[in-house]
């Protein structure tokens, strides 16, 4: 059995798992695995400015390769800066593995009665345990080779999502014997699923009804199932809304493609959704921002099939689902055998009702009385005719929804945010990790000027590696979506929002970092914008679009009401709690 230094291993073992890029910032508890990793070479270190850069850029390469995403930090600050990031693949299933450098064995408290022993241990496991698949210190080297397995093998195995390795420094250096390295694939712990009678009752109930509806959520994707869920799409004939992480399931120009759904959905999905007689939802949680917060009228007056591989996601807050629990894939993949050659009715009169009602109610015109430029007319000016683009990632903010509502996205195109988590921060890092395992195709960022400020220094890792990265502020001089909420409940008191608030000159921020800017204000000045970010795709350039501060994302649920009444038509019978 050959011997290896510990940390060898693991840059070999990242290696062998087709690992192209681990995103870091340096420090004293992983400069072993840095070394080993840059002496084994054929795999890129990324240094980014902030661990939570790290772990948002690994979120976003996770998603792209369903291949977990690493990212390395040192012990105490380093592996506490990861947190959010960790938290956000998480709830958002990305697979990712994060490694934690650690102090000596001999310097760890354990049981001592005393706060630290060693300097900057931190006991980031406990921290982690919550928002990881598991999370684990190795604390002798003959552990380090099955916890490295387990580990990685666990974060793409069922439902994906990160795990967490942490690795004391004299364990790093310490010299194991090893195994031959192999390439892990997925395993299945839920038994093979029979799905006939359930078929079967979906067929029945598709035959009988006049409005059915598939709602598609992330799940299709993680599990690598688009192409599929496309093609079985086409067979049904049956109209499709979507969440939020499900945007990009099916192109823009899809003739059953119908819009986002939920808190800030398109107005016509929402009024779709809350009238159709059958609905088959496919890996979406039906969380309270999907359905509002009236869980008894979503489910009336409608027959469910919820097809979700986490049990506990079923039944959860919208009860009576009939459900199946499978992984979307395996799911996807009968269904398309079972419904060849049959036929359940046609559905054209209920498509046609709803693409009148998407007449009645475009994006562009929800917003009313304002001067300036329209976000939403915006987005779909930027996204039109862009097949060059291999994702548009948005923050977290007002951005994020007119982004939603309104991209034009194409068959392959991904859209990337932070559903669960929703932390301000995430889209730069998250297109650094993007562009990266996707062979550094063009991204395109698209975030507010509250959240840009969160993680702006990564701007200096795009001009380092040379990123095709196009950026988009909208800039409101504002924390838009929470000064929304202070007009909703708090007769417009816009503590901290916009008073107390201001944003600087990103254009002036982005030329000391050696980026190309431009900077648009009125609607004229659209089409001659977006056709300069556009002008050089394997260049970054930044393009500023100011709206006024006073601009709304419209339109919204009326908190407490059904999903088909939303603002600013109805009003809210509940103050908010999300």
């Amino acid at each position: 059995m050959p011997k290896m230094k510990a940390s060898d291993y693991i840059a070999t073992f990242l290696r062998v798992q087709q690992t192209s890029h681990v995103f870091e910032v340096a420090g004293g508890m992983i400069t072993h695995m840095l070394d080993s990793i840059y002496q084994l070479g054929n795999m890129n270190i990324i240094s980014v400015h902030h661990e939570q850069s790290a772990a948002f850029a690994a979120d976003a390469y996770g998603r792209h390769t369903k291949r977990p995403g690493v990212a390395l930090a040192t012990s105490g600050p380093g592996a506490t800066n990861l947190l959010t990031g960790v938290g956000s693949c998480y709830f958002d299933s990305s697979p990712a593995l994060f490694i934690t450098g650690q102090v000596n064995t001999y310097e760890c408290k354990k049981d001592r009665p005393i706060r630290q022993l060693g300097f900057q241990e931190t006991d980031i496991v406990s921290m982690a345990k919550p928002i990881t698949k598991k999370s684990y210190q190795v604390q002798s080297p003959d552990q380090l080779e099955t916890a490295m397995q387990e580990l990685y093998t666990l974060a793409i195995s069922d439902r994906p999502g990160p795990v967490l390795i942490d690795i004391p420094m004299d364990i790093q250096r310490a010299i194991i014997d090893v195994e031959d390295v192999q390439y892990l694939h997925p395993s299945k712990t839920q038994a093979p699923l029979v799905l006939d009678d359930s078929l079967d009752h979906i067929f029945e109930a598709l035959k009988k009804a006049k409005k059915p509806l598939i709602l598609a959520g992330q799940g299709v994707s993680c599990s690598n199932a688009t192409e599929k869920f496309l093609q079985l799409v086409d067979l049904l004939q049956i109209p499709v809304v979507t969440s939020l992480l499900g945007l990009d399931l099916l192109p823009f120009k899809h003739p059953l493609r119908i819009g986002m759904i939920g808190s800030y959905g398109n107005r016509w999905a929402n009024m779709a959704l809350g009238t159709c007689d059958l609905l088959i939802v496919i890996g979406s949680r039906l969380d309270i921002r999907q359905t509002g917060a009236d869980a008894e009228g979503f489910a009336r007056n409608k027959t469910i099939f919820h097809i979700d591989c986490d049990t506990g996601e079923i039944n959860n807050r919208i009860k009576n689902c009939i459900p199946i629990v499978s992984d979307a894939e395996y799911f996807i993949r009968e269904a398309l055998s079972y419904f060849q050659n049959k036929n359940a009715g046609d559905k054209k009169e209920w498509l046609a009702e709803i693409r009148s009602l998407q007449i009645q109610w475009p994006d562009t015109k929800e917003l009313k009385d304002f001067s300036g430029i329209n976000p939403n007319q915006f987005v779909h000016a930027l996204s039109s005719n862009t097949p060059q683009y291999a994702a548009f990632v948005a923050d977290v903010g007002n951005h994020q929804m007119w982004a939603a509502q309104s991209l034009e996205l194409y068959r392959g195109q991904s859209f990337i945010t932070t559903g669960g988590m929703g932390a301000m921060g995430f889209a730069l890092p998250a297109a650094i990790g993007y562009s990266l395992a996707a062979q550094k195709k063009p991204v395109v960022v698209i975030a507010g000027d509250g959240a840009f400020q969160m993680n702006i220094q990564e701007l200096q890792t795009i001009i380092r590696n040379r990123l095709p990265i196009k950026i988009v502020i909208i800039n409101n001089n504002a924390l838009g979506m929470i000064r929304q909420f202070q007009d909703s409940y708090f007769n417009g008191r816009y503590q901290s929002t916009y008073w107390g608030y201001s944003a600087p000159d990103f254009a002036a921020i982005a030329k000391a970092y050696g980026l190309a800017t431009h900077t648009i204000s009125e609607p004229d000045e659209i089409d001659a914008g977006v056709a300069w970010l556009h002008e050089d795709p394997a260049s970054p350039a930044l393009l500023q679009v100011m709206v006024s501060p006073h601009m709304n994302v419209y339109p919204k649920i009326a908190f407490g009401k059904p999903i088909t009444e939303m603002e600013p038509f109805a009003k809210p019978s509940e103050m908010e709690c999300t």
